[in-house]
């Protein structure tokens, strides 16, 4: 996948970090930028709050705060050579993930930037909107991370399930352009159900046939967590961006019990792209 539309979503108080790592990835590929200015309104509390005048003082702020906010992009973006648009949502909570999800569909890829990382609601919101509504692949940038899309070396996590598959297809257009790409493997289970008789080699012929200088590792998880061992062989090989599938269990178990996706990106050091 090529990416043409690059939808930065993010709120009134992350923009300024994350708009210019937007920016500079879209100047990096040629992409066009939107941006997707996401508020939730405030939860009420009790059985009226939404008539309350405090409530609906602070829901005025908060819409003119983020007209001001929508503005100063517009003025900022405007003074590069970037094609843009920048649009907003002021949005309950349950609504947010909908809006998101609506814009994402007319988007290649969606852009966290390191100060939205940090912000669990927004990001849980953009999350559930862009990989399971609209299916859209996310780049995650984390705080003190390089943000790319012309990674020299990646590391492909691998699982054989179909949101591997998902990932590995939608940065095709990155690993080709990579330098090496390492399909990754924690404690490969060998049959034919699971990682196959020689595990990741299914794959790699599929990534070379488009040209990809590819190898295979299969690690030991040796008593530690995968998303551990994934994160410390990022750093063995120097890549730049690590590249997986989200949620390879059903959103409950993962919810329930953390899984590889949620341990990975809470404790992600390196950009990573994930699709399901």
């Amino acid at each position: 996948m090529s990416f043409k539309t690059i939808l930065n979503v993010t709120g009134v108080s992350e923009i300024d970090q994350d708009l210019q790592v937007a920016m500079d990835l879209c100047s990096q590929v040629g992409a066009h930028l939107s941006v997707f200015l996401a508020v939730m309104a405030p939860q009420p509390t009790g059985r009226y709050t939404t008539l309350a005048p405090s409530w609906l003082e602070q829901r005025e702020r908060n819409l003119q705060e983020l007209a001001e906010r929508v503005g100063n992009v517009r003025d900022r973006i405007a003074k590069t050579e970037l094609s843009f648009d920048v649009d907003s949502v002021y949005a309950e909570v349950a609504g947010a993930s909908y809006a998101i999800g609506q814009r994402a569909l007319y988007a290649d890829l969606l852009l966290v930037g390191p100060a939205v990382f940090g912000n669990e609601d927004l990001k849980s919101q953009i999350v559930s909107g862009s990989l399971f509504q609209a299916q859209r692949p996310v780049l995650f940038v984390p705080p003190g991370s390089k943000a790319t899309l012309q990674p020299r070396k990646v590391l492909l996590a691998w699982d054989s399930r179909p949101s591997a598959t998902h990932a590995a297809r939608d940065a095709l257009e990155m690993m080709k352009a990579a330098e090496s790409v390492h399909v990754t493997m924690v404690d490969p289970v060998l049959a034919p159900t699971a990682s196959g008789e020689e595990p990741g080699a299914d794959v790699a012929a599929y990534l070379a046939r488009h040209g990809i200088d590819v190898s295979v590792e299969n690690l030991p998880s040796s008593g530690r967590a995968v998303p551990e061992v994934l994160r410390q062989h990022a750093v063995d090989i120097d890549a730049d961006m690590i590249v997986m599938g989200a949620y390879g269990h059903s959103r409950l178990l993962e919810l329930l019990l953390g899984g590889v996706t949620k341990s990975t990106l809470k404790h992600a050091k390196f950009p990573v792209f994930m699709a399901h």
